[in-house]
């Protein structure tokens, strides 16, 4: 229970006159006590808070960046009306800075005996699960004097999806991979290993792909169509140890990874490959088997939603033993890491011809492209040494990235707008060239 400020300030006004003109005990409680007494009257005809009976339905995930809408069901079981100020709390995260209070309070008025709905729209910044915390409100009486107050557990929890921004580049990518089908009105054949079909010569087509059996039994030339490798077993793997933490522009560096992992998985699964997700540090944070084409990015998704960096160093020897019993056979290991020389050198190096023996890998890293722009900067002494240093950092990953390939990996070291697409021409390439 509380006073209002409606009740303060006929307290004050009432005040004031008893001051100037009769100033002893007997005038302040010939106003204080009618205000009392209205104050309890007031209390008295104020909905209870504790018998109200509060429900929640809405939205249960919602995308990066996007809005949630959560629905809370009030009912009043008392016989009377419920005049009131309701906050709705979520963690901060859960909107945009500056809109909470806004988006968090909302008024409601319930007649006895009946239900009312207030939405409260949630605007993530962070991915991860975001739980209801309370619900407060305060009633009112009639005169506004002295209210009610009271809370209330609502359980409720909202996931935040990955935004899977890099979705834009599917379209383009899908359009290449039927190229290499052969499924495009274009007069070229699908490139890749498997035999796909047999068709009537051309003006235009390789001679090389003429098959003379067939042409022999029949009266026109037939030539051999052929179709990228399917049904080819994908295994990603997140590097979620301590450089995964480190922000590259407004983000961490996992947060790119995923995106360019979320990409690959679209283009596979379209591609009719079976596609599984490991993330690691040093134990298993995620691990997604087994899932359908149509499944598999819903799975993915939800997965990477609570994948958060961990302050410790990877275990590149755990890692290498985890993704070689999750991959059992010949499969494409995408490495989701860093590209500093120290882990690489001091932790995968030793362990890559595990790899490498059993498996093509591909290993994807997130670059910085603040330190591409330092290594043009002139002008000023500082500008100078900070060109120095960029040049520094950018040879050492250039060599690091060269005795990754010295080992069979195929590289992909690019920012964060561009490491989605560079994945996806990297696996379109190597599907190309029949490598998985």
């Amino acid at each position: 229970m509380a006073l209002t400020g409606r009740a303060a300030l006929l307290a004050a006004l009432g005040s004031l006159p008893v001051g100037i003109w009769d100033p002893s005990w007997t005038g302040i409680l010939a106003v204080n006590a009618p205000l009392a007494a209205a104050c309890a009257c007031d209390f008295a005809l104020a909905a209870p808070v504790r018998r109200l009976g509060l429900t929640r339905s809405g939205d249960t995930s919602v995308r990066l960046g996007e809005s949630a809408d959560v629905t809370l069901t009030i009912t009043n079981p008392s016989g009377r009306l419920l005049r009131a100020h309701l906050r709705d709390a979520w963690p901060p995260s859960s909107w945009q800075p500056g809109t909470e209070v806004a988006a968090s309070r909302h008024r409601v008025t319930v007649p006895a005996g009946e239900r009312r709905r207030i939405t409260t729209r949630l605007r993530p910044t962070r991915r991860g699960d975001r739980q209801a915390d309370r619900v407060t409100i305060r009633s009112y009486g009639p005169l506004g004097l002295f209210t009610r107050q009271g809370a209330h557990k609502v359980p409720w929890t909202v996931r935040v999806l990955p935004p899977f921004t890099s979705r834009k580049h599917l379209p383009s990518k899908l359009a290449r991979l039927r190229e290499l089908d052969g499924r495009t009105s274009v007069l070229t054949r699908g490139e890749g290993t498997e035999f796909d079909s047999l068709r009537e010569y051309v003006p235009g087509d390789d001679t090389r792909s003429i098959d003379w059996r067939a042409t022999a039994r029949q009266s026109t030339v037939a030539v051999r169509t052929w179709r990228p490798e399917r049904d080819r077993h994908i295994l990603l793997v997140l590097d979620t140890g301590r450089t995964s933490a480190g922000r590259v522009g407004d983000a961490p560096r996992l947060d790119a990874s995923m995106d360019a992992a979320l990409l690959l998985a679209a283009l596979a699964s379209r591609a009719g490959d079976r596609v599984d997700l490991l993330a690691y540090d040093r134990r298993v944070r995620a691990l997604v088997q087994g899932r359908t084409a149509s499944d598999v990015l819903p799975s993915l998704v939800n997965a990477m939603a609570t994948l958060e960096p961990e302050l410790v160093e990877t275990d590149a020897r755990g890692l290498t033993a985890t993704a070689l019993r999750t991959a059992p056979r010949h499969s494409l290991i995408v490495l989701l890491t860093t590209l500093d020389a120290a882990p690489i050198e001091e932790g995968l190096l030793p362990v890559l011809p595990q790899l490498t023996k059993r498996h093509t890998v591909l290993l994807a890293s997130v670059a910085d492209p603040h330190i591409a722009g330092m290594a043009t900067a002139r002008g000023n002494t500082d500008a100078v040494y900070e060109a120095a240093a960029s040049a520094q950092a950018q040879n050492e990953r250039h060599r690091t990235a060269e005795q990754l390939r010295r080992h069979g990996v195929t590289v992909v070291d690019a920012t964060p707008e561009e490491l989605a697409p560079a994945l996806a021409d990297a696996y379109l390439a190597l599907k190309t060239a029949g490598r998985l």
